[in-house]
């Protein structure tokens, strides 16, 4: 997602108004003049007007150092000129678009607060740019914007929002308030979560022709999604979650939609039943399935947080059909959707049951799986191998099963190859599986321990082996 920011420089234009009173402010003060002499400060007059009515962008550095600032922020008070007033606001909200420091440079020229006045101007033109240039000003992080809360924007913002707003009005409204959930070092304070959540659950019935309003509505449930549980909790209970997933569907939205989902499902079991309740697993086979790379590998890390949760949720997605996809992922998707798929299966394969877990060798799981061991992320090897490790306790009587398609794919020898791992973690555990499973001890030929075929001539585990009810713990 990308902040958008005010017009490109080019369109800074100054009216007649705003020039004449630069000029003034900026030219020698005679007597008898009304103006105030805001000189101190101005090291350069001439250069200050050749920067003002240049018809390139101006250098917003340039004009800073020019120290134009005051005058502007000076001009912000004329409520006796409207035109000035809309003119100067436009200049700041300008350079407020630039680098940190230059926002920064507009803050402490003590704007801010004359912005937040000018959000009660009967001109609409002027409001409207008081909203753009403290959006921008809020976007630049944090601290922004937790000032520009401090001084009270939340209520007045929130005010614009009627059906008689103009849409393009509205639109600003909502990038606002896309910035003010922004940033979760520190996330903004609860209480203006608390006030923005009921604005967010009527914007996303919005019917905006371009959705640029639903996509900034979504992006800010995204961003109050990612700051915990108890952010996660206020959004859920605010009742917006049966409106947002649906929208896993929206041609235009569903990259959003997917990432604020996905972030609910991050909490607790609960939490992520809240998702699963609105019929969100049946979103997910075209998701899966997506052109775009990164929708994908999304999907699969929503679903990598359904299979760490409990057995009824790992259930839900074996139902929906889900998992021969995120197999299909794990071994064909890009290294990012097969990291994501990697994590998928090795979560069912501490949170399932044997059944569950029998179900997923079927699916053909250790060939792609194993394939795997040899990537170079260090992580991605571990989760392997831990899934593995879970999957040849559970089996049991079947591990032997479980060890020959482990070495028919060549997953032995790779797992042989990590003892030699740099990483610590991992050239033990490829040497405890080793140990454990494929040492020559452990070759027997009792008939007994052959598994009993099932249909489509795949391999159950024994599921009368003492289980906790709860499934295979370590």
């Amino acid at each position: 997602y990308t902040m958008h920011r005010a017009p490109d420089l080019s369109e800074l234009r100054f009216s007649e108004d705003l020039d004449q009173l630069l000029r003034c402010l900026t030219g020698p003060s005679g007597a008898g003049s009304d103006t105030p002499d805001l000189r101190p400060g101005l090291a350069d007059r001439e250069k200050t007007r050749k920067l003002l009515s240049s018809d390139r962008n101006p250098p917003i550095d340039d004009l800073i150092k020019s120290g134009i600032l005051p005058i502007l922020v000076h001009c912000l008070d004329r409520d006796d000129n409207p035109s000035l007033q809309f003119e100067a606001a436009w200049a700041l909200t300008n350079i407020a678009s630039g680098t940190s420091e230059q926002t920064q440079a507009v803050v402490q020229s003590n704007a801010v607060p004359l912005f937040l006045r000018l959000l009660h101007s009967p001109h609409q033109n002027v409001c409207e740019q008081a909203v753009w240039a403290l959006g921008n000003i809020i976007g630049d992080g944090p601290q922004c914007r937790d000032y520009v809360i401090s001084l009270g924007v939340v209520k007045p913002l929130l005010s614009f929002i009627s059906p008689s707003i103009p849409i393009t009005f509205l639109r600003n409204v909502t990038w606002v308030m896309v910035n003010l959930c922004r940033h979760k070092d520190p996330p903004p304070p609860m209480e203006t979560i608390q006030e923005i959540l009921p604005a967010l659950c009527v914007l996303i019935h919005h019917t905006d022709v371009n959705v640029s309003i639903l996509v900034d509505t979504v992006w800010a449930l995204s961003y109050l999604t990612d700051a915990g549980n108890e952010q996660i909790q206020m959004v859920i209970d605010s009742g917006i979650v049966p409106y947002l997933v649906p929208l896993l569907s929206h041609q235009e939205v569903k990259t959003a939609a997917l990432r604020a989902v996905g972030n609910i499902v991050t909490g607790t079991d609960e939490q992520t039943q809240v998702v699963l309740n609105c019929d969100a697993l049946g979103h997910f086979p075209a998701l899966l399935t997506h052109p775009k790379e990164k929708i994908n590998k999304e999907a699969v890390w929503f679903l990598s947080n359904i299979t760490a949760g409990n057995q009824q949720q790992v259930q839900a997605v074996i139902d929906a059909s889900l998992v021969p996809m995120i197999v299909l992922l794990l071994d064909k998707g890009d290294f990012g959707t097969q990291k994501e798929a990697a994590w998928a299966i090795s979560n069912l394969t501490i949170s399932g049951r044997k059944e569950q877990v029998a179900y997923l060798i079927q699916q053909q799981v250790i060939p792609p799986f194993c394939n795997l061991l040899t990537v170079k992320d260090a992580q991605v090897v571990q989760v392997v191998l831990d899934g593995l490790s879970n999957i040849l306790k559970m089996a049991d009587d079947e591990a032997e099963t479980i060890s020959n398609l482990i070495e028919e794919c060549g997953g032995l020898e790779k797992i042989e190859q990590l003892q030699n791992h740099e990483n610590e973690d991992i050239y033990k555990l490829a040497y405890e599986i080793i140990d454990q499973f494929f040492s020559s001890d452990d070759i027997d030929e009792d008939s007994n321990l052959v598994p009993e075929a099932i249909q489509g001539g795949t391999y159950g585990f024994n599921s009368s082996t003492n289980v906790p009810a709860e499934g295979f713990q370590f």
